[in-house]
């Protein structure tokens, strides 16, 4: 694995970029809450184990983004252009 002294940096992202991030990680985590306790009502084995993979993949996807926000910096705003 190459690594270089910038890879662990993190990155510049803006705040409305975070803030979709943040409300996709929201949804993801109400979803899986969801699909979870909709997986109580369905009876066959093969549809649960495909259910509890959607769940689990919901959730790990919310993770990484998690994860992603951490590494990352807010963007300085920049000062408004004179008119």
């Amino acid at each position: 694995m190459i690594t270089s002294p910038t890879a662990n940096e993190g990155f510049e992202i803006s705040p409305r970029f975070r803030r979709t991030v943040e409300e996709r990680i929201a949804r993801l985590e109400r979803d899986a809450e969801r699909d979870e306790a909709e997986a109580a009502h369905l009876w066959d084995p093969d549809h649960i184990r495909r259910h509890m993979r959607l769940v689990f993949m919901q959730r790990a996807e919310a993770l990484r983004m998690r994860l992603f926000l951490d590494r990352s910096k807010m963007r300085p705003q920049r000062p408004p252009f004179p008119i």
